[in-house]
């Protein structure tokens, strides 16, 4: 279900100013400029202070009807101040962190953290979770994920989803045609006919995180959170259907920064329940712990949403990037080449082990992070390679104690499923209590050891560029190199990019880091790329604006919060 806008013509890319202090509040035209806006206006209903400013499509009228946008309407007048005044929150602890200070437990929570408390009974269908599937919204790959034998599947709206007005609502459409039994597709050039199958994944749904707008629907002159979009348009279209389904309302929550922005996800979901007449604590939650203030807060963020969830997860390529944001100007926190930074050492493996810790003590579910490889089609040593590179990861991950994985594909479910078959025979390890682990501030903060090499910038370079371009084109998950990247793995290439040359650092072979290096490197490997894919696809694509938008947020003196930012303009 394509996006149009890989169809649109390329336009000069505006540079980015490198602040971080515009994350809710800057505004975009709106899609299609006017003439879009009147269009669309046109065929949704009228809601008292409601401008929709997205084109109309194909069922779009199904999905934005009267009363769902007065249901999203209210959330955004209940809870979309506060939503600004904690991003305001995160940038002035941005501004201690520049001045040297660092994270660490919070002394006015600990009685929170000593406590004895548990969450809420997890559901019933989400007592086995061995192996989650990762992926977007775009109807095929809503059926492949469904079929795929994984436990849950992930449906995203976010890291793996570019936030074109098409693909949000295609995927609110597939969501609802799946829990109405109408879910098939065909595939327009050869045919092939996607059905679902008897055995079918838990679903779970992805909502953006609480930094972004969605700028083609205004409530009262602002644009509302996409997080509420996403959240709000899923739960109101489907939860009378979950029910019957036996399942229930479950979502996947990112970004979180503190405890404060759990607790509104927490009020979020305790006021739809009751302005739906839905049953209290029918909806559910997993928490992604993927930023580096998150790391200190697991208890506090489980008990602000005790009612409502699950578990936590480790977003561990969200974490690493998170790391370099928060603390990239300080010199103590110089990263080496990202394929040092793995999951068995240094803070990620201590992060990993308090949260399954801190989960288990609490009867939450600990799941483990990403395997990013996908098949090698025609290449069976390297195909190889990668699905040893999958076990290991999955074996030092439940052999610790977490109750199950992420996948990226399909051919990855049966490895991963077969790792946790034989090392976690019960349907979870929440037995598994890990009294013995022991982690301090300074281990969530020890730095990988490890070089910075020409290879290592050159990837960087190479991948956040491509994934940059795609994303404008309307793909959220690109396949590069090997790995399925998303906005995770581009974040980590432009964070470390940036940081290498804010402090000037120097290579394995003694070379600095400089303005004049990175583009000499930038030019020479863009010249590649487009001898590689072949001029005529370089060229239709969208790479002035990716590079443009790449190099701006590399040599920006101050970091942009997240790179989506920037190119959601680019988009709307």
């Amino acid at each position: 279900m394509g996006s149009g806008a890989g169809m649109a013509k390329a336009r000069k890319a505006k540079p980015t100013k490198g602040k971080a202090g515009t994350p809710a509040g800057k505004r975009a035209p709106a899609s299609g400029g006017a003439r879009a806006s009147a269009f669309g206006r046109s065929r949704f209903p009228s809601v008292q202070g409601v401008a929709i400013r997205g084109a109309a499509g194909p069922r779009y009228g199904e999905i934005l009807t009267h009363r769902a946008l007065g249901f999203l309407a209210d959330l955004h007048r209940r809870f979309d101040a506060t939503r600004k005044r904690l991003l305001a929150r995160r940038l002035e602890r941005q501004r201690r962190f520049d001045a040297g200070e660092l994270p660490d437990f919070l002394p006015e929570t600990k009685e929170i953290r000593d406590g004895a408390w548990k969450v809420a009974p997890t559901p019933k269908d989400l007592l086995d979770r061995r192996v989650e599937i990762t992926g977007p919204v775009d109807r095929k790959m809503v059926i492949n994920a469904l079929n795929s034998g994984a436990s849950v599947y992930l449906a995203d709206f976010e890291d793996a989803c570019a936030p074109t007005w098409a693909n949000l609502l295609e995927g609110q459409i597939n969501l609802k045609d799946y829990w109405a039994g109408k879910l098939s597709y065909t595939e327009p050039q050869t045919g092939k006919h996607y059905a679902l199958g008897k055995r079918r994944a838990v679903l779970i749904v992805r909502p953006r995180g609480w930094h972004l707008n969605e700028e083609h629907m205004f409530v009262d002159n602002e644009p509302i959170s996409g997080a509420l979009f996403d959240f709000g348009l899923y739960l109101f279209h489907n939860f009378k259907r979950l029910g019957a389904a036996r399942t229930g309302p479950y979502f996947y929550l990112p970004k979180i920064e503190n405890h404060l922005e759990a607790r509104l996800w927490n009020d979020v979901f305790d006021y739809a329940e009751q302005k739906l007449g839905i049953r209290r604590r029918a909806i559910n939650s997993t928490v992604l712990v993927e930023t580096l203030p998150a790391a200190f807060e697991m208890d506090e963020i489980l008990y602000e949403l005790r009612d409502h969830v699950a578990g936590l997860n480790c977003g561990r390529w969200d974490y690493i990037f998170s790391l370099i944001k928060r603390l990239g100007k300080n010199k103590r926190f110089l990263t080496p080449d990202r394929g040092l930074m793995t999951m068995d050492k240094a803070f990620l493996r201590a992060y990993s082990l308090l949260l399954i810790k801190t989960c288990h003590r609490r009867g939450a579910f600990a799941m483990g992070g990403m395997a990013a490889q996908i098949p090698v089609r025609g290449d069976p040593k390297k195909n190889e390679i990668a699905f040893v590179k999958v076990r290991a990861d999955k074996e030092r991950e439940a052999a610790d104690g977490h109750d199950g994985t992420w996948v990226a594909h399909p051919d990855l479910v049966p490895v991963a499923k077969a790792v946790f078959d034989k090392l976690m025979p019960k349907p979870n390890q929440l037995a598994k209590l890990r009294a013995d682990v022991k982690v301090t501030r300074d281990q969530l903060l020890e730095m990988h050891p490890g070089e910075r090499t020409e290879a290592g910038l050159r990837q960087n370079i190479r991948v956040g560029i491509q994934y940059i371009e795609a994303w404008l084109r309307g793909r959220g998950a690109v396949p590069l190199y090997d790995l399925m990247e998303d906005a995770a793995t581009a974040e980590i290439s432009r964070a470390q990019v940036w940081q290498w040359l804010y402090q000037r650092a120097r290579l394995a072979d003694g070379r600095e880091v400089t303005p004049g290096l990175f583009r000499d490197i930038l030019t020479d490997e863009m010249a590649k790329l487009r001898q590689s894919i072949g001029p005529t696809s370089y060229d239709s694509g969208r790479f002035p604006e990716a590079i443009q938008l790449f190099t701006d947020m590399s040599l920006a003196l101050e970091f942009e919060e997240f790179l989506t930012l920037p190119a959601y303009r680019l988009i709307v």
